[in-house]
C-alpha cells in the first residue's frame, strides 16, 4: 500500500511541571484563572502528528509521503525526516514563517496544557495532491493540519476516488458541524481518542451509529485500557493496551499507534492484529522522551506482545516485524 501523510510538521518544546495542574485551580474561579507552572525539565523535539506518522510508518520499513508545510527554519528537520525514510519533496518551505511550535507542559499526573502555533502549517491549504495521486497512492492519511488544508485535501480524495484516514484530533475543537462532517463522511479509516469521539458526535450532531453508517472503521483510543475498533453491523472489539513501565512523556503515544494500526492494515493483517501491533508501539513511545527518538526492534515489541496478548499473536506479528525492521 502506498501511502501519503498530509498534516502539521512542528517543533516541539516539552516541559515537566512536577506537581498536579489540578492542585492550582481553584472551583468558581476558573473564568479568571491566570497561572504560570514552574517547570523542572525541558525538552526541545521534532514532532507534529504528520511527520510523527509518517515517521513511524517509516521505521516500519514503508516509504511513506509526507505533505506539510514548514518554515525555511526547517532545513536539519527535512534532512531528518529524509534520512529515515520519509520522502518530503513534496514539502512546502514557507518563505516569510516560522515553522510550527508546540508547547506543551505535562504534570504529575501526565495531564498536559498546551499551546500550539500554526506558522508555515498555515500554507499548507496551497499544497495540491493530484501530483502525488498521479504517482499512484492507495490511502491519504488526513492528520491535524491547517483546517483548511484538511478540508482541501479531503475532498481531493473523494473527488479522485482515493481512500482517505480522518484523523481531525485536536482540531475538533475549533471545526463547525458542517467542518466536522466533511471531514469524516466516506473515510476508510476514523482515528480518535476517547474525548475527541465524544466531541466529534457533539460537533457533527450524529450519533455514533449514524458515525459508522459513514466510516469504514472506527478507531478509538482509550488510553492505558487500550483501543476500540468499530464497524457498522459488526460487534465492537476491544484490544487491550500493553503494559507500560515508567511513562516518561506521552507526547506522540497516538500517533504512533497509528501509524502501527496503517502498516498492519496495509499489510493485510485482521485490523485486531493491526491495532495491538499500535498499542505495542505506544508503549515504547510512552518509555521515551519526544515523539521521534524511539528506537524499535523486533525483539523487544515481540516480548511485550508476548506479555500482553500471549505467545501466539507475538510469534505471528514477531515473524512480520524481523522483516519490517
Amino acid at each position: 500500500m502506498r501511502i501519503a501523510v498530509t498534516g502539521s510538521i512542528a517543533t516541539d518544546h516539552l516541559m515537566v511541571f512536577p506537581g498536579k495542574f489540578s492542585d492550582q485551580l481553584l472551583d468558581g474561579h476558573l473564568d479568571k484563572v491566570s497561572l504560570s507552572f514552574l517547570a523542572d525539565k525541558l525538552e526541545i523535539r521534532q514532532g507534529g502528528v504528520g511527520a510523527n506518522i509518517a515517521l513511524g510508518l517509516a521505521r516500519l520499513g514503508m516509504s511513506p509521503a509526507l505533505l506539510g508545510a514548514v518554515g525555511r527554519d526547517a532545513a536539519d528537520y527535512l534532512q531528518w525526516l529524509a534520512a529515515n525514510g520519509v520522502e518530503t519533496e513534496r514539502i512546502r518551505v514557507s518563505a516569510s514563517l516560522h515553522t510550527a511550535r508546540f508547547v506543551c507542559t505535562t504534570d504529575a499526573e501526565q495531564r498536559q496544557i498546551a499551546t500550539f502555533y500554526a506558522g508555515a502549517m498555515s500554507e499548507a491549504r496551497d499544497i495540491a495532491l493530484a501530483p502525488a495521486f498521479r504517482e499512484g497512492l492507495d490511502l491519504v492519511v488526513v492528520a491535524p493540519n491547517d483546517p483548511e488544508a484538511m478540508r482541501r485535501h479531503t475532498a481531493e480524495c473523494r473527488e479522485s476516488g482515493i481512500a482517505f484516514a480522518a484523523d481531525p484530533s485536536q482540531q475538533l475543537a475549533r471545526l463547525d458541524g458542517q467542518a466536522a462532517r466533511e471531514l469524516v463522511a466516506g473515510a476508510r479509516f476514523l482515528f480518535t481518542n476517547e474525548y475527541e469521539a465524544a466531541l466529534l458526535r457533539e460537533r457533527t450532531g450524529w450519533t455514533a451509529r449514524e458515525i459508522l453508517e459513514r466510516v469504514g472503521t472506527w478507531i478509538t483510543t482509550l488510553g492505558p485500557r487500550g483501543a476500540t475498533i468499530a464497524r457498522a453491523g459488526e460487534p465492537e472489539c476491544t484490544v487491550p493496551a500493553v503494559p507500560t513501565g515508567d511513562i516518561l512523556d506521552p507526547t506522540g503515544a497516538g500517533d504512533i499507534f497509528r501509524s502501527g494500526f496503517l502498516a498492519g492494515a496495509a499489510w493485510e493483517w485482521p485490523y485486531e492484529r493491526a491495532a495491538q501491533l499500535g498499542c505495542a508501539l505506544a508503549s515504547v513511545v510512552l518509555g521515551s522522551i519526544g515523539t521521534q527518538e524511539y528506537e524499535l526492534s523486533a525483539e523487544h515489541l515481540t516480548a511485550k506482545m508476548d506479555k500482553a496478548y500471549g505467545t501466539a499473536v507475538a510469534d505471528e506479528i514477531g515473524a512480520h516485524l524481523e522483516e519490517a525492521l
